[in-house]
Parts: C-alpha cells; sequence; structure tokens
C-alpha cells in the first residue's frame, strides 16, 4: 500500500479508521469507516478493556482492508484527555543575596517540575515518577517573598519561588495502545498526540509564534492546546463537553440519552426535530427554543472550557479555535468569546475544509469531528513522536519526542532533584555586635556542572538521539567574607559644629578590643563593638580634649532669697543650655564655656534678666545703640556692676530703676564727633523737626546735625 497511509482515532465512544493517499505534499482522502465500541472498554482516552478495544480496532482494520488490502502498519495518537496537569512551586533561599543569571532561573523551575511530578506521582498512589513523561510546562508567575514579580534577576528579599504547571502523559496510555494493537495484529508506525495533530493541520508551524488556543470538544471531554512563541506550550482537559448538552437535552424534553443525542444533531443540521417523550407525547422543537431551553448547559461548558484556559494561559489568547462534534453547539463561539472577553470573531470553529494539505474530494466527510483523525494521519506522517535514548551518568533513559526535547526534560526523567546537585553553604560565621550575637551565612555552593558529550552545556540545550550526559555536584561554598561596612551598612557622620567649628561625628569600631576600620574582614568568633559619639559631653571631650570640670552648687541671696546655680563648664546647644548627657543630631551647633568665678552677669542670666536698657537710633545714616542699666546692684561692699566677682553665700540687692531715658547729648558717648573743625551755624534735628541737645530721644528715631 505505497504512498497510502492507515491510521487510526481510538476514541473514547468509538474507534475511526481512515485511509489517505499521499499526492506530492498533499493527502487525498480515500476511505473512512467509524465503530463505536459495545461497551465502556475505554474512559477518557484510557484503554481499560484492552481485548475489547482490540476487538473494535479489529473490526474496522478489516472493514478497510477488504477494499484496499492487508493492512499491518497504523498511525495512532494517544488521547489529549489522557494528558494530566498539575501545578506545582519551588522555592530558594536568597538571604538577600540576588539571582544573577538566567541558569539559575531554569534550576528552579525544573525543580518545580519534579515537584509536580512527585505530586502527581502521590495523586496517582505510584512511587515511580519515571512512569509520566513531561510532555511541557509554563511558568504562571514569579515572586519574592511572597510578592509577584515579573522576573527574578537581580531581586533582593528572603526567598524567590516560582509556580509552574505540568503536562504530564502517563506511560501506561501508551503502553496499554500499544497492547491493544498489538492483539489487532497491527504494528504502530507512528506515534502523536491528538492536540498536537489537530494543532498540526490546523496551525502551521509559521502561525505558532502567536497565543492561540485549540480546542477538540468530543463527547466526554473538551482537550485544549495552546501556542506560543513557535510551539506548543500547555495541554489540558476539562471532563465537560458534547455529553452534558445531551444531557440537558435529555433533561429538558424527557428523552432517552440516545434519542436525545439524535435530537440535538437532528436541530443543529436542520433547525428543528419532531420527538416524543417518554410519557407517549410528541411535540415539535424548532432551534430557537432549542437554545432557549439549554443555554445553562451552554453556558456552563463554555464557562468550564474558558476557566481552564486561563489557567493554562494566565491571560487571555490571542485566538481560539474549536474542533470534534461538540464545537456544533449552538452559541458555543460567541459565549466562550465573552467567557474570555475576545471579540466574537476570535473564536471560531474549524472544519476539515480548512485543512490546506488535504485534497478536496467527495469522499471527504463533513463537520469537525473528523479534523482530528485526518490530523492523525498527517501529524503522525509528518511529524512522528519518536522514542529518544540518553545516557545520564551512565544511566540510559527513554523519552518521548513530543516537543524540542532538552538536558532539562533527561534530568527530570532520570529523577535527578537538580537543587541536591548544588554545592552545600559554607560554614556560618558566629560574631557578637554590641553584645548581640548574629549568625553570618557562608558563601552559596555552585552550580551543578552539567556536560553533553564531554562540553559544558545547561539545562536548556536541546538533545538528540544517543547523547551522554553527566552532572557533577557543585563546589562547595566559603566561608562567608563580609567586612564591617558591609554588615553594619554604611553609617554617615553626624556633622555638627562646636564652637562655630565643623565637626563630623564618624562611627568607631572596635573588634575583639582592638580599633579597626570600616574595611575590616571578619572573621568567626569575632567581637565587635562601635558606637557614633553624639552626647556632646563626650563630643566635647573627643574634639577638644578637654575634660569638662565639675559643675558645682553656688548659692547668693538676693533680695534675702537664695538663688542656686551651677558653676563649672557651661554647655549650649542651639543657644539652648543643657547638660554633658544631650544627645545630638543632625546640623546641631555646640557652644561651651568654662565658667569658675562667677559673676553678677552670671547671676542675672541665671534670673533671666537683661542688665542693660537700650534703644537704637539713627545718626547721620547710622544705627547706633545706646544702653544704660536696667538695675542698680548694691552688694556686701556698696555699689557693684555686672562684672563684679560673686562669692558663695553672697547677698546682693538688685533694684529696678524707674524707665531710663536718654537724652539728644547722650550720642556723643557712641560716636566719633570733632566739633571743634566745624565753623559757622549748625542745626539739631529730630526727626527732620528742630530740638536741642537735652531733648528726649526714643528708640527708632533719626537724629542729625546739619551745619
Amino acid at each position: 500500500m505505497k504512498d497510502r497511509i492507515f491510521a487510526l482515532d481510538i476514541g473514547t465512544r468509538s474507534v475511526t479508521g481512515i485511509i489517505l493517499q499521499k499526492q506530492d505534499q498533499r493527502y487525498h482522502m480515500l476511505d473512512f469507516f467509524t465503530l463505536e465500541h459495545k461497551d465502556r472498554s475505554m474512559r477518557d482516552g484510557q484503554i481499560h478493556n484492552i481485548v475489547a478495544v482490540a476487538d473494535t480496532i479489529n473490526q474496522v482494520k478489516h472493514h478497510l482492508s477488504d477494499k484496499y488490502g492487508t493492512l499491518e502498519k497504523v498511525y495512532v495518537a494517544a488521547a489529549g484527555r489522557a494528558l494530566m496537569t498539575t501545578q506545582a512551586t519551588a522555592s530558594v533561599k536568597l538571604q538577600d543575596k540576588p539571582i544573577t543569571t538566567e541558569e539559575t532561573i531554569r534550576h528552579l523551575e525544573l525543580s518545580a517540575v519534579q515537584a509536580a511530578q512527585a505530586k502527581l506521582a502521590v495523586e496517582e498512589q505510584t512511587a515511580n515518577l519515571s512512569t509520566y513523561y513531561c510532555v511541557g510546562y509554563s511558568v504562571l508567575h514569579y515572586q519574592i517573598d511572597n510578592q509577584q514579580i515579573g522576573s527574578l534577576i537581580d531581586q533582593r528579599g528572603d526567598e524567590a519561588t516560582v509556580e509552574i504547571i505540568a503536562t504530564f502523559l502517563p506511560r501506561v496510555v501508551v503502553e496499554s495502545l500499544l497492547a491493544a494493537l498489538t492483539r489487532a495484529n497491527l504494528q504502530m508506525e507512528a506515534l502523536t498526540l491528538e492536540p498536537i495533530a489537530a494543532i498540526h493541520v490546523l496551525i502551521p508551524e509559521s502561525m505558532r509564534r502567536l497565543n492561540v488556543v485549540l480546542v477538540d470538544i468530543g463527547a466526554g471531554t473538551s482537550d485544549i492546546a495552546i501556542t506560543n512563541q513557535g510551539t506548543i506550550v500547555a495541554y489540558g482537559m476539562v471532563p465537560v463537553a458534547g455529553d452534558e448538552i445531551t444531557e440537558a437535552v435529555s433533561d429538558q424534553y424527557l428523552l432517552d440519552f440516545s434519542i436525545a443525542e439524535k435530537t440535538k444533531r437532528s436541530i443543529v443540521n436542520n433547525g428543528e426535530a419532531v420527538v416524543k417523550d417518554i410519557l407517549g407525547f410528541e411535540s415539535t422543537i424548532n432551534y430557537d427554543t432549542f437554545v432557549n431551553d439549554i443555554s445553562t448547559a451552554i453556558d456552563y461548558l463554555a464557562s468550564q472550557v474558558a476557566e481552564e484556559i486561563l489557567r493554562l494561559n494566565s491571560h487571555p489568547p490571542k485566538a481560539v479555535m474549536l474542533v470534534g462534534g461538540g464545537s456544533l453547539t449552538p452559541n458555543i463561539t460567541s459565549t466562550i468569546a465573552e467567557k474570555l472577553q475576545l471579540p466574537v470573531n476570535r473564536v471560531a470553529v474549524r472544519g476539515i475544509d480548512n485543512i490546506d494539505q488535504l485534497s478536496s474530494s467527495e469522499n471527504l466527510p463533513i463537520g469537525p469531528e473528523f479534523v482530528t483523525p485526518i490530523g492523525i494521519a498527517i501529524s503522525a506522517n509528518q511529524h512522528p513522536v519518536q522514542y529518544v535514548s540518553v545516557s545520564v551518568n551512565n544511566s540510559t533513559i527513554r523519552l518521548f519526542e513530543l516537543r524540542k526535547l532538552t538536558v532539562g526534560d533527561c534530568l527530570i526523567q532520570a529523577g535527578i532533584d537538580i537543587k541536591k546537585w548544588y554545592g552545600k553553604p559554607g560554614i556560618a560565621s558566629m560574631i557578637t555586635v554590641n553584645g548581640k550575637e548574629i549568625t553570618i551565612p557562608g558563601q552559596y555552593g555552585q552550580p551543578p556542572e552539567i556536560q553533553v558529550n564531554e562540553s559544558l552545556s545547561s539545562v536548556d540545550k536541546p538533545i538528540t538521539d544517543g547523547d551522554q550526559i553527566s552532572i557533577r555536584k557543585g563546589e562547595d561554598g566559603d566561608s562567608p567574607y563580609v567586612t564591617i561596612e558591609e554588615l553594619l551598612g554604611d553609617i554617615r557622620p553626624i556633622a555638627i559644629y562646636v564652637n562655630d567649628q565643623l565637626r563630623p561625628l564618624y562611627p568607631i569600631y572596635k573588634v575583639n578590643q582592638q580599633r579597626q576600620n570600616k574595611t575590616y574582614t571578619l572573621k568567626d568568633g569575632d567581637k565587635i563593638q562601635w558606637h557614633q559619639s553624639c552626647r556632646v559631653g563626650e563630643v566635647i571631650h573627643t574634639v577638644s580634649n578637654e575634660n569638662l570640670s565639675t559643675e558645682e552648687s553656688f548659692i547668693v541671696y538676693v533680695n534675702k532669697e537664695s538663688i542656686k546655680f551651677s558653676v563649672g563648664t557651661s554647655i549650649f546647644v542651639n543657644n539652648r543650655r543643657v547638660d554633658p548627657g544631650h544627645k545630638l543630631r543632625q546640623g546641631d551647633r555646640v557652644h561651651y564655656v568654662h565658667t569658675k568665678e562667677p559673676t553678677v552677669k552670671h547671676l542675672l542670666d541665671r534670673l533671666k534678666k537683661d542688665y542693660w536698657y537700650s534703644i537704637a537710633i539713627h545718626f547721620n545714616k547710622e544705627i547706633i545703640q545706646l544702653s544704660q542699666p536696667r538695675y542698680s546692684i548694691k552688694g556686701q561692699q556698696g555699689l557693684i556692676n555686672q562684672d563684679t566677682v560673686l562669692r558663695h553665700n553672697d547677698h546682693i540687692e538688685i533694684f529696678e530703676k524707674e524707665q531710663p531715658s536718654f537724652i539728644f547729648q547722650d550720642i556723643f558717648r557712641y560716636i566719633d564727633l570733632d566739633v571743634t573743625t566745624m565753623n559757622g551755624n549748625f542745626s539739631i534735628l529730630i526727626n527732620q523737626r528742630p530740638s536741642g541737645f537735652t531733648d528726649p530721644i526714643h528708640h527708632g528715631d533719626r537724629l542729625e546735625i546739619i551745619w
């Protein structure tokens, strides 16, 4: 049967056989035959009764071989509904050391895939992870400390996490398929996956750079495959399909399931149907009534498909193609478009007339339910799924080449947990900082070294049949290499002014009681003490190397009342008197004076009394300040002034004078004016009014002498 292709679509409800004739780069359908299983020998794409399925296959084979001769080899597909999809996460501690390479991220993603594989094994109650082939995975999102992030590169935090969705094909699906074919005296020529088969004939590789979804809505399940960036990135399945609609018809019109199925098809194809329910009542159902009556079931089917697409793809795709008998469900395209928030023309049913490689023929069946069977024949012929054998650390493993395989796929199938092949972190150092123990983690261990055919490689490198892969544990990390500055951070100096001179206050570091600078490299067991002088008394001692004289109590009696104040060093911060323990802040201005013998002025300052009464006047365009004592002060020896030195227990009397006054001639005590050199008449003016030398003057007055 040269250039003829025999293909089987072994489905849950029936087996369809197809004979294609290859003509150059196109295919011509010669014949097809469909036969339903006698009992439920298949469930959800998995063969449960190999003998019964083999019998159905045998009958289909004989029907076609009677016309086209002996059929010995066949193209088949593993059902998309047999694919198992699960989500998993993997995390790595960063310890504030960011990930810097894409290779490290790939390792983290593979760890998540292995976690998904282990999760699936637990769910299916098997300990052998190699019974599942990973046929693809997609990253759902990355996280830093539970916060979603676009990329992990150079991100700082405590922990990085990746969440993926991975799809697996159980080995038993393929093995049971092979067993059924062998029992029917057929040899598997090539294998493909049903979603791959449909995509291959409807979505050429040039279109797979687009994010497009193909949904095969069958009887019991709706199988989903998604393309993006030139390849198939995800598979999925929901256990809701055409039978869900049939059951709704059965419930609505009180029909047996098989009659409900025929009624559904008749209304879809012909616009109406005449039915008789289980009570014997006959009625005519038109298309609009039918759609309205089962709208809830249609909405449910569309919702389930849309939700799975969003779960697999994380966001709405560019377009959705529907195939399979269930794709003829009324309003299904518009409802799915609504659920995905897509324009109506972005969701469409595709039939075999959309298969460019298929020549038109009178033998062509009608309807989208034949896209997958024809796709199996063409796809398995052009892009068959092969077994690939590689060696991983001298152990041979076999993989299905369902997509472009990489070193990472081989490591997963070999059961190698790549995280365990990283070098151990270096031994941590224990140090003490100002009495508090701190642990400094060691350097990260190095990633494992991967070689393919004795050349350095990465987990993303594509592999070919017969490749020799080796993985060697990464080197352990070193002890931590951390300086004082790296540990404590860049502690900036506090800028203050002491008696109007800028004095930056730098931190002082001591390690094991020895002074060190901030570039000192810490060692295990080091005891660090550091501080930054910020108490004003300590600062004055540091910058001036002066010991502050101890303040002592000093008592005098003023108008028979005792006044207590201190003598020693007086400290002022921002013109406010403070004690030596005052804490300084950035930009503070410090002034200090040593007071050993207090004077009357110190006493007046203590009493908050200003000794002088002053006014300011303008004379010949200059401002002159005139002052007179506000108080009369009497000591034990008579009148005293503000410069008089006081003794402990002195008795002082302070009397406030009447409001002092000033006259014009008082200015001559403050100016240098030689009147002997001036001849002629002159005028005395106060605020531009004629005046005399004895006239009173006040604050703000303008005084003039004009010759």
